[in-house]
């Protein structure tokens, strides 16, 4: 007999045990469904239902009722659902009852749920580094089809797939990326994974004019503009995290040998040096304590008025020439790819021509309308179509970041309001495949936006007899991705291994800045339902890889990401510092989460 002490027990139990029959009555009449799920997620797919008959209920106050309990709350059950509901109810019981625990013997248990996590990652993204569980998938830059050392000192720094977007170069440089890929984790004993993009239907930005090939050095100054410090710079053939890079050929390192100061004249004809020349492998430290602007080309001399040994600045990637765009200034998009560029102003300030760029996604032109929103950039800008034509849509900018805001080639394109009808795999997309599925260990689908896309995509497999040959992950950018995954992981479970990149950009865009910490929270807890390998992607250390230089919220962020399967870093001057940078982070926080569950490792100083 229940007494008044225990009575209040009953009303958790009646809870656990509704959901627990939810869950089963959902999974048997899912019996159509299970049939076509891969025999290696089959319990994964039962599990991610199980979850879903969970979320269905409010549990807030049933958490917080078994909290003060001191039993599990449920929130961590994501990988073993019916265990971790049936075990609860079993502690329960026994405490109502004031009997022994009858123990439980689930399809699924607490271990083999997590260890079904580990075993699916392992199968689409290799063996984890040392250290640390969560791996590094890296974007290569189009030089790595030609810069081998690029790639080796990648894969040396910490990556463990390397990410080779199709919608950027040909299958001449795609072959060249992976045989690198390859060649470097052979001779380096790691092996890394090749991811390919299907370029799908994703809206960016098209090309830029090029500005000129050069380089600024800045040493540190005070306040006043005093030197503090100078510029640290490297001399060598490829960038190094020592300092300012500056390209030197193989030749004329060695003619460097016994040069302790360089002399030359920047492009602003002003006097400079770099001094204090120190060999380190691959290259030379040096120190300029002066700003300076170097250029692809510029002679250097060991000795003053242009005497002694000569060597050349080796070739500096062209500086893009972004469009500056502010409150009430005018853009034009064209449909068709022509280089886009500043806005043309006559001697007077008049405007001769807006400042215009192209759209990778012409097929958008018959889908817009006049009075809905664009953003660009992630929302850095901001506007409202104000004409469409043909050939071109006309947007009045409503804001820009900062006042004033750059907009770049290749940034994505956002129209929320818009009733588009982009999804699925294109032409392009049909073409790339059958080189991917011969030369990639996965292939990242984007742009899904319900399970058709992915039945689209397994469909392309069968007829490429390339269904079990090839992993795949899912990008989910959209709010549409969003509000169906569930159904779209049950789709994509046919096949294996599966996994699912988190576009947080497009994400953010689509589903609102203010829901995006939610959205990639309940991402990260389905696929971890489904035992499915979640990679935590867009702008992670981005300031570090591309400037230099991280920002605290970039290190934040990038400690977050440890609780992913997976985080990938795109491409950038200086992607061997964010790598290296992100591998310590990872390995620092490794004592500290299991997953999504937080761990308590003994309390120790920062050294």
């Amino acid at each position: 007999m229940t007494t008044e002490n225990t009575s209040k027990y009953i009303p958790i139990i009646e809870s656990l045990e509704q959901i627990i029959q939810e869950a089963q009555l959902l999974e048997e009449s899912s019996g159509d469904l299970l049939e076509k799920i891969h025999p290696k997620y089959l319990k994964s797919a039962c599990n991610l239902l199980h979850y879903r008959a969970l979320r269905s209920h409010d549990l807030r106050k049933v958490q917080k009722k078994l909290g003060n309990l001191g039993l599990s709350r449920l929130a961590k059950s994501q990988s073993h659902v019916m265990a971790s509901l049936q075990t609860t109810l079993a502690f329960l019981q026994a405490l109502d009852q004031k009997s022994p625990i009858t123990s439980t013997s689930p399809e699924l248990s607490f271990k083999a749920g997590s260890k079904a996590l580990r075993s699916n990652a392992k199968k689409l993204l290799g063996y984890r580094t040392k250290k640390r569980r969560t791996r590094i998938m890296v974007t290569l830059p189009s030089e790595a089809s030609d810069d081998y050392h690029l790639v080796k000192s990648m894969i040396s720094a910490g990556m463990n797939c390397a990410r080779i977007n199709c919608a950027h170069d040909s299958e001449v440089e795609w072959e060249k990326m992976a045989n690198h890929v390859r060649q470097a984790s052979e001779e380096l004993g790691k092996k890394c994974k090749i991811a390919m993009d299907l370029a799908g239907p994703k809206i960016r930005t098209g090309p830029l004019e090029e500005g000129p090939k050069i380089r600024k050095i800045k040493p540190t100054k005070d306040i006043t503009g005093q030197v503090v410090a100078p510029a640290t710079v490297w001399m060598g053939l490829y960038p190094e995290p020592h300092g300012v890079h500056i390209p030197v050929s193989e030749e004329d390192l060695l003619q460097l040998q016994n040069v302790d100061q360089l002399f030359f004249r920047d492009t602003r004809n002003k006097k400079r040096a770099v001094t204090h020349l120190y060999p380190l492998d691959d290259g030379f430290i040096g120190h300029c304590d002066a700003t300076s602007i170097i250029e692809t080309g510029m002679p250097m001399f060991s000795e003053k008025k242009e005497k002694g040994i000569q060597i050349q600045v080796g070739e500096i990637p062209p500086v893009e020439m972004p469009i500056l765009l502010q409150e009430g200034d005018q853009l034009r998009l064209d449909k068709n790819t022509v280089i886009g560029s500043q806005a043309n102003l006559d001697s007077h300030g008049h405007l001769m021509e807006a400042a215009h760029i192209s759209c990778t996604a012409p097929e958008i032109f018959g889908q817009v309308k006049e009075g809905e929103k664009i953003l660009f950039d992630d929302g850095k800008i901001s506007g409202l179509i104000t004409e469409v034509t043909e050939h071109h849509i006309w947007i009045t900018i409503q804001y820009a970041t900062n006042g004033i805001a750059k907009l770049r080639s290749d940034k994505g394109i956002n129209l929320p309001e818009s009733d588009l009808t982009i999804s699925g795999l294109t032409p392009k997309d049909k073409q790339d495949l059958p080189f991917i599925a011969a030369n990639a260990d996965v292939v990242n689908f984007s742009f899904v936006n319900r399970p058709q896309d992915v039945t689209e995509l397994i469909s392309e497999l069968d007829k490429l007899d390339a269904r079990d040959q090839l992993g795949v992950i899912l990008k989910i950018e959209t709010q549409s991705g969003f509000n169906q995954l569930t159904d779209i992981l049950l789709e994509a479970m046919q096949i294996y291994p599966i996994g699912v990149m988190i576009a947080r950009g497009d994400l953010a865009i689509e589903t609102g800045w203010e829901n995006i910490g939610r959205v990639q929270e309940e991402i990260l807890s389905l696929c971890q339902a489904a035992h499915i390998t979640d990679i935590w992607a867009t702008q992670v250390l981005e300031g570090l890889a591309k400037r230099g230089i991280p920002s605290r919220a970039e290190i934040t962020d990038a400690v977050m990401s440890q609780r992913a399967d997976c985080v990938m870093l795109n491409k950038g001057p200086f992607i061997l510092n964010a790598i290296e940078l992100l591998n310590e982070i990872l390995i620092d926080m490794e004592p500290y989460w299991e997953k999504n569950s937080p761990l308590s490792p003994m309390l120790m100083k920062a050294e």
